[in-house]
Parts: C-alpha cells; sequence; structure tokens
C-alpha cells in the first residue's frame, strides 16, 4: 500500500469506490471543526475508500492547477532530498521549511518553540522570503550590466516561478502578487501607493478563490502587511534618526507594529502570546533571514553543481541553526512570559483596530523635526545669516486628547481581554468530549480552576505496525484538551485530579503539565508499570509540582466560599515512605471518587472503579444524599453504575464521557435501563458532544453541543 500510494501525484485521475459521508463538525465548544476547516479547502464531503487496493488511477489531468502544480511537486522533492544530504536530520526539515515552504518534516518540538515565541511566520513562506529572493536576484542581474527595465522584466517572471516553487500557499500567492504588481509599476514608473497594489492583490486572490478568506494565513498575511504600510511611517516620525542605530530603530518599529496589528489574531486562533516575542523577532528574524536562509539556498544550489563547496557553506548554516535553537529552546523556557488569552469576541477585535488606527493618526506636533537642521548660511555682505526656523509650537492639548483617550481603551481592552468572566459568579462543570476517556473542566464561582483527567488513547498497534506511526501523531491533550482549555482562558490549573493511571485518563495530561501552570496534581497514590503513567509523575516531579495522594480521611476542600470538594474514594491508607508506594496493575477500583458541591448543588465524579468498590464506597457514607449530577463509572460499563449506587444518589442527570467508536459496548445497555430506572436524565459525549453544567443560585442549566445543534435548558 506504501508503494502504491507513492505512485499518486497531484492531477491524477482516478476511480474509486467508497462510502459517501460529511465530514464532522466540532463536539466541543469552541473545539475544532474538521467540517469548516475542509470547507476552507474546497471540500465538501468525505468518500472512505477500503485500502489502497481500491484506487485505480486512470489518467492524468492536463489543464488545472494541479496539472501546473505537479512539476513543481518533483522539483520541490528533488530539492528537498538535497537538502537531507547537506544537512543532519535534526536540521533538514528546518531548512526545507525555510528555503522551500516544505513542512512536513519539521521537527515538531521545533514547530512549538517557535509557535510559543511567534515566530512561525519565519517558516510560512511570505513577504520577507519573495524579498530576499528579489533581492540576491537582482544583485546577480545587476553584476551581469542589465538594465533597469531588463532587471525589472526578468524578475517580473522569475517571481511566479518562486511562488510555484515553493508550495504557492496563500502568504506566498499574497507576496508573490504584490511583487509582481509592484515590479510592474515600477516598470513603468507608477510605483505610488504599496496600500492600493495590496488591495489589488487581495482582490485578485479572491477573484480567483474566495475560500482564501476564511484561511488564517490569509488573514494574518493581509493584515500584517497593511498594518506595516499604515502604521510603520508615524511611528517612526516620533522616533529619533541617529546615524548609528537608525536601522536598529527601524526594525524595532517594524516589528512592533507587526505584533500590535497580529495580536488580535493571534489570541483569537494561538490563545497565547509570549512577552520575549518582540526581542526574539528583532534578533532571530533578520538573523535568520539575510544570513541562514541566503547560506542555506545557496548551499543548495552550488553542491548540484559542487557537493563539496555546497556541504562547506552548510557547515556555517549548520552553526548558525545551533546558535538559533539554542536560543529559542531557551527563550521558550521562560514560561513567567508566556500568557494565556482566551478568543476575543469579533467587537473587541473590531473596536481594537479602531483604536490602533487612532493612535497611529498622531497630530503633527508630536512628530520629530529632522535632527540635523541646516546650518545658517550669510545671504550676502550686508545681510545677517537667518535663524533657523523655530520649531512650530504644534496643537494644542486637544489634539492629544484623542490618541490618550485611544490608548486608554486599548489598555482597557487588554484587561478585558485577559480575564472576560471577571465578575462571572456562575460555576461550571464541562465533561469535554474526548472519545474514550475522561477530561472535566471545572470553573468554580470565585475563578478557581480544576481538572480531572486528561483523556487519552489507547495504542492497539502491533510490534510489525510502527510504519502506520506519523511523525506528528494525533495526541488528544495537544490537539484536544489543551486548546479547548487555552481558548476558555485557563491561565492555571489550581488543582489537578488524576483520578488513575490508567492512558484514557491521562494521556493528554503530560502536555496539560508543558502547556499550562499546574498549582498542585492530586491522585490515587500508587503506581503502575506503564510508560505514560511513569512519565507523567516524572514531569510533575520535574516541575516540582506538589503531588498529594488521595484520602477520603483528608478535610473537605474549600476552593472558594461557594465550592466544596469532599473524597470519597480511596479509604484512608496507613503512611508509608514515598519508596514503598503501592504498585497497581489494574487501576479502575483505585479510582479517586469526588463529591463537588456548588451552590448546595452536588456533582459526583468517579472515575473506573467497578460495582464492588461502589458497594465499599457506599457503606462508608451516611444517609441518602441525592446527587444532581452523577457521572456513571468506566464510560457506563455493565459492571459499574451498580442499582445500589443509583438508588443511593438518585440523581437528576447522569452523565457518561464515551467514544463514539469504541470496542467495549459502554455504555452498556443494563446501565442506561438502570439510571432510567431512578429517573435520571442520560448525557452521553458520543451522541451529545460536551456536556456543560452550569451552577448559579437558585439554578442548574446544562448545555449540550451535539453534532448539528447546541442544545440549552435549564433544569431548575
Amino acid at each position: 500500500e506504501l508503494q502504491a500510494a507513492a505512485r499518486w501525484k497531484r492531477g491524477d485521475k482516478l476511480r474509486l469506490a467508497g462510502m459517501l459521508e460529511r465530514p464532522a463538525q466540532a463536539t466541543n465548544f469552541g473545539g475544532f471543526d474538521y467540517r469548516r476547516y475542509l470547507y476552507g479547502q474546497r471540500i465538501h464531503w468525505l468518500l472512505k475508500a477500503d485500502g489502497a487496493e481500491a484506487v485505480a488511477i486512470t489518467g492524468r489531468e492536463r489543464l488545472s492547477a494541479a496539472a501546473l502544480l505537479r512539476p513543481f511537486d518533483a522539483v520541490r522533492d528533488r530539492l528537498g532530498a538535497g537538502m537531507e544530504v547537506l544537512f543532519p536530520e535534526e536540521q533538514s526539515g528546518y531548512m526545507k521549511g525555510l528555503v522551500l515552504g516544505i513542512r512536513a518534516d519539521l521537527d515538531p518540538e521545533l514547530f512549538r518553540q517557535f509557535s510559543q515565541l511567534g515566530l512561525t511566520h519565519i517558516l510560512a513562506i511570505s513577504g520577507l522570503h519573495v524579498a530576499v529572493f528579489l533581492f540576491g536576484l537582482g544583485g546577480l542581474l545587476r553584476l551581469m550590466r542589465l538594465s533597469r527595465e531588463a532587471v525589472l522584466e526578468f524578475l517580473c517572471f522569475a517571481v511566479p516561478l518562486y511562488v510555484l516553487l515553493s508550495g504557492a500557499s496563500p502568504s506566498v500567492v499574497r507576496a508573490g502578487v504584490m511583487a509582481v504588481l509592484g515590479l510592474l509599476m515600477a516598470r513603468f514608473n507608477r510605483l505610488k501607493d504599496g496600500l492600493h497594489v495590496l488591495c489589488a492583490a487581495a482582490l485578485l486572490m479572491l477573484i480567483w478563490n474566495p475560500y482564501y478568506l476564511s484561511d488564517i494565513s490569509f488573514q494574518l498575511s493581509f493584515a500584517v502587511t497593511a498594518g506595516l504600510i499604515v502604521g510603520v511611517p508615524p511611528v517612526r516620525r516620533m522616533l529619533p534618526r541617529p546615524k548609528r542605530v537608525g536601522a536598529l530603530l527601524d526594525l524595532v518599529t517594524v516589528s512592533a507594529v507587526a505584533q500590535a496589528v497580529s495580536f488580535p489574531l493571534s489570541i483569537y486562533y494561538f490563545n497565547q502570546f509570549h512577552l520575549l516575542s518582540l526581542p526574539a523577532n528583532i534578533i532571530l528574524v533578520p538573523f535568520i533571514s539575510f544570513i541562514v536562509m541566503p547560506i542555506g539556498a545557496a548551499a543548495l544550489f552550488v553542491s548540484y553543481a559542487w557537493l563539496p563547496a555546497g556541504q562547506l557553506l552548510a557547515i556555517g548554516a549548520d552553526a548558525a541553526n545551533a546558535a538559533t535553537f539554542t536560543l529559542t529552546d531557551w527563550l521558550s523556557r521562560a514560561e513567567p512570559m508566556r500568557t494565556i488569552w482566551p478568543s476575543p469576541p469579533l467587537w473587541w477585535q473590531t473596536a481594537w483596530y479602531g483604536m490602533l488606527g487612532i493612535l497611529l493618526r498622531l497630530p503633527r506636533g508630536m512628530q520629530r523635526y529632522p535632527d540635523n537642521p541646516p546650518h545658517p548660511q550669510p545671504l550676502g555682505p550686508n545681510v545677517p545669516p537667518y535663524e533657523a526656523i523655530a520649531p512650530n509650537p504644534g496643537p494644542g492639548w486637544r489634539s492629544y486628547l484623542k490618541p490618550i483617550l485611544a490608548a486608554a481603551a486599548i489598555v482597557g481592552l487588554l484587561v478585558y481581554a485577559y480575564t472576560p468572566d471577571r465578575f462571572d459568579r456562575t460555576g461550571k462543570v464541562q465533561f469535554l468530549d474526548v472519545g474514550q476517556g475522561d477530561a472535566i473542566r471545572i470553573r468554580t464561582p470565585g475563578g478557581q480552576q480544576l481538572l480531572i483527567d486528561g483523556g487519552g488513547m489507547i495504542d492497539f498497534r502491533k510490534p510489525d505496525e510502527t510504519w502506520r506511526e506519523r511523525r506528528d501523531p494525533f495526541e488528544v491533550g495537544r490537539k484536544t484538551v489543551v486548546p479547548l482549555l487555552l481558548k476558555r482562558g485557563v491561565h492555571a490549573i489550581d488543582l489537578l485530579v488524576v483520578t488513575h493511571l490508567d492512558a484514557d485518563h491521562i494521556g493528554g495530561l503530560k502536555e496539560v503539565l508543558r502547556s499550562i501552570p499546574v498549582k498542585s496534581i492530586l491522585w490515587n497514590g500508587t503506581l503502575k508499570p506503564d510508560a505514560a503513567a511513569q512519565n507523567l509523575l516524572r514531569e510533575a516531579a520535574r516541575r516540582n509540582i506538589p503531588v498529594v495522594a488521595a484520602d477520603s480521611g483528608l478535610p473537605v476542600y474549600r476552593p472558594d466560599g461557594e465550592t466544596a470538594v469532599r473524597i470519597l474514594w480511596p479509604k484512608p491508607t496507613v503512611s508509608v515512605p514515598t519508596a514503598t508506594l503501592p504498585v497497581v496493575k489494574k487501576q479502575n477500583d483505585q479510582s479517586v471518587t469526588l463529591q463537588l458541591s456548588i451552590y448546595g448543588r452536588t456533582f459526583v465524579l468517579a472515575g473506573d472503579m467497578g460495582s464492588e468498590t461502589e458497594q465499599e464506597v457506599l457503606e462508608r457514607l451516611p444517609v441518602t444524599a441525592p446527587a444532581d449530577v452523577l457521572k456513571l463509572s468506566h464510560h457506563g460499563s455493565k459492571n459499574s453504575s451498580s442499582a445500589e449506587w443509583l438508588a443511593y444518589w438518585r440523581p437528576l442527570e447522569a452523565a457518561i464521557s464515551v467514544g463514539r467508536i469504541n470496542f467495549y459496548g459502554h455504555p452498556h445497555p443494563d446501565t442506561l435501563k438502570r439510571a432510567a430506572a431512578v429517573g435520571a436524565a442520560v448525557r452521553r459525549t458520543d451522541e451529545d458532544g460536551e456536556i456543560q453544567y452550569g451552577v448559579g443560585r437558585g439554578y442548574l442549566r446544562v448545555r449540550t453541543k451535539n453534532h448539528e445543534t447546541i442544545k440549552e435548558e435549564t433544569l431548575y
């Protein structure tokens, strides 16, 4: 199958049989919407075929975009192979992304560090790369003594080839279209306004492909370019123009304006902003763009003429890359400088750009005069030298009022965007849809954040199927749990509860520890001979996070005045040295079970314990205590949530975290019947998507995200 798939090329016509279905929608509020993503790629349906043998190549397209790009794919593959010859494995993927726009082999950890520091634009072929390309090629043409007109005409033909060779992503298409328009206008001496060129490029791209409008790189590329054209000149006029550091001030101005313009889009899509992003861009962007990238490109092309010369150049790029990786690793480790922002609403983004526009329209009196005014010169033998013209006193204080108010409004917008729920006193219990696993996010009325488990996937892959492993495989913590927590503005987790150490409960927690500050961990006090469990505990130890063993004898935990958390299980144990922690392979009956109370409403949250353990818990509890919401244990397993357990709690709601496709038959029909027998309304993540409960004084509300619609109702 791998060999057959390797022969498929862009532009091939094929015949296949399969099952037609619509792509899945988001099942978590604010989660990744696969259908919407594919819609932006002009894909509206999925056709699932049974293996490569169901595909038959019948021919090739001749006149289409795919047919045009096919030969360039072959050239890119060959150039990428050349990079692998010149650079070691840990650098070849980076250089292919930097020079050729091939990001498939980029190290995921390196991309993560670049992303945290706001440096991923370096790896996306865009205006900076096109500018360096034009500068280098234009310099070579001028050395050949070509006329200005001939150079401009040659570059007009060269830019489209570079765009196609680099993969034709929206950012490089935008830069290429702008470059060609600008070169043509310069050729005919009509180049006046870059903003008009930008608008023309946007119009041409949207006529060609209207779907570009929803593309993140398209939005960022045009927003930042427009911001630089409009914003850099007035800001630069505010600053002095000393000869020695003038270029540095230019670089700082460009970087600061670019970050101010891209900030709303960055926090909306990525929910993070690193306070060291500006110095990282100031240091690394010119270093990578004007040193590493040209040397790497030169090494690649020289190697085809004489390999030793290319390898010699690659040594210099290798050393520069090592310095880059060291610096990015050091900067990304400054975790207190990484801030988390919930996705702001549209009105907030509109207000930000409006206030930024007002701030950039500075009154002329605030703009500096030249630092070196001309010296007075004599006008004649009997005429004294004229005096330097006195600076205009500028506008009065009223002209300063508008930018001052705009700056104050921007500060207010930042405060609001960082904690939009500052005054929200609603308690929230959210059962995230993580497939066959558990992950529950709790926000108390006082703003404390709790997370119970983090989902995970059980790997059934056989030893001889390692070829199926992707370079950047799906991981539920990185792809689902962490993005949802960031989007909801979880700046820190006050308490992380690890009910037990099975993979479907802890698989995503290592990424949580790496991405969000965790203040303390509560776990079941056991060890498990499993790599994922050991790695999680090691990561917690490495970060010096206090880890406490759960014990039903511990006092009630009160995050705020309206919330209480009581541990129902495990039972109290005799204190033992850390070195003698019990090793438990089967963890289900050691699951931490909590009784959560918010505004007097009760949630009982058990992990995967079975009916025998439930009975033991009941024997330790007082008289019957009804619960508003009961999480059914072990994903609705037949051997959990016994009739006695359900009769004791008499829940109004029964919530089940379960995967849509699982091999265990969860939830079991007998369990569902037992829940219905006590009058509980059953909600399950495989059918309802994420289940959210909102608790206030005198009310309990539930909201579900079930594929097509959002359901919300007030229970009482």
